[in-house]
């Protein structure tokens, strides 16, 4: 973020003002873990307690200090939080019993700083951080852990880039320029190869804007590199920067590792939150909303899909649909959707 997360306001408060007060209802002693004397904020509420690191480079080196400090179970939130929810901590604290950590698990991710860590924890993160060892996974293959299922990943989503902080800040309702916000609707287009799906929503997107709607896309792929091999960002990322950004003074590009593929859901809370419609090549699964395009002279005969599971059919055949589109009829088509999808009555 370039700046102290800590310190952004959210809804007229600090991400640590507002990560305490979760935390002061819910435990009679609360702690901020520091590296240093300069990560001590100016105030604070009474009776929060500092623990400066005893072992400093990551958060598995704050947790040690905060255990050797307390010699008992702990629960460990990140400071830059933006929805902190009491219920998801209780859930957590719940699920520890007989064991050394407990941790939400949300989307297949495991969520290692909104957990419990107790004090048999502190021998083994001390042999780790004295072998150089600061990854919590390594931690969590040592130890009891109960994982806690959650549907949402809201309660656990933490602000580290300017699209994250301006996905908050619409969540939060922060933004008066604009209605209170819902999430935008995502509707995926699917169909088989060669059949035009990419062509129909070059021709959508226009359609889409001119009706007033804020639009973005997205497409799944296999593999791909966004650099040039030789490129400055290239070699950033080439150096081991688990996430790099290319701007310009009109556009930016953004780039992060991830461990396995992101949930759609994900992708459009995370990064797409501020626009009306996220239009999606594919996602035949993922797409709450689906239309196919099928092209005679692409050779299948066939939809990927049963009549009821579309929105509509967009085809150059005589398929039976109640809602059947030709492939050139982007206006007709649009209008439907945009109806269909409730946008028309609450945002074009």
């Amino acid at each position: 973020m370039g700046r102290d997360k800590r310190l952004l306001r959210l809804a007229g408060a600090t991400l640590l003002e507002r990560n305490l007060r979760v935390l002061q209802e819910l435990f009679p002693t609360v702690a901020i873990s520091v590296r240093d004397a300069g990560q001590i904020p100016d105030a604070l509420p009474a009776g929060v307690e500092i623990v400066r690191d005893v072992v400093t480079g990551s958060p598995l080196a704050g947790i040690a200090s905060v255990l050797a400090r307390f010699r008992e179970p702990v629960f460990v939130l990140a400071a830059d939080v933006a929805f902190a929810d009491d219920a998801a901590v209780q859930a957590v604290l719940d699920a520890f019993v007989g064991v050394d950590v407990a941790l939400p698990v949300a989307a297949d991710h495991l969520e290692p700083l909104h957990a419990v860590y107790g004090a048999g924890c502190l021998p083994h993160i001390e042999r780790l951080l004295a072998s150089g060892a600061h990854s919590i996974l390594d931690l969590l293959r040592e130890v009891r852990v109960e994982e806690v299922p959650f549907a949402t990943t809201e309660p656990f989503f933490n602000v580290n880039t300017p699209a994250d902080w301006e996905r908050a800040r619409f969540l939060a309702g922060a933004d008066a320029t604009r209605a209170p916000v819902r999430p935008p609707a995502v509707l995926g287009v699917i169909g088989r190869p060669g059949s035009g799906k990419t062509t129909l929503i070059e021709r959508l997107i226009p359609e889409f804007t001119r009706l007033g709607l804020k639009v973005a896309a997205v497409k799944s792929v296999a593999r791909f590199d966004i650099d040039m091999p030789g490129k400055d960002s290239w070699r950033h990322g080439h150096a081991g920067a688990e996430a790099y950004a290319v701007a310009s003074s009109s556009q930016l590009a953004f780039v992060t590792r991830l461990p396995a593929e992101m949930p759609l859901t994900d992708i459009v809370s995370r990064y797409l939150a501020g626009f009306d419609l996220v239009v999606c090549e594919g996602y035949r699964r993922e797409a709450p909303h689906v239309i196919e395009v099928l092209r005679t002279e692409a050779g299948f005969p066939k939809m990927k899909s049963v009549p009821e599971e579309l929105l509509a059919l967009v085809t150059d055949a005589d398929l039976p649909h109640a809602h059947r589109f030709a492939l050139d009829d982007a206006a007709g088509l649009a209008g439907f959707l945009v109806e269909r999808l409730g946008l028309s009555r609450s945002r074009a």
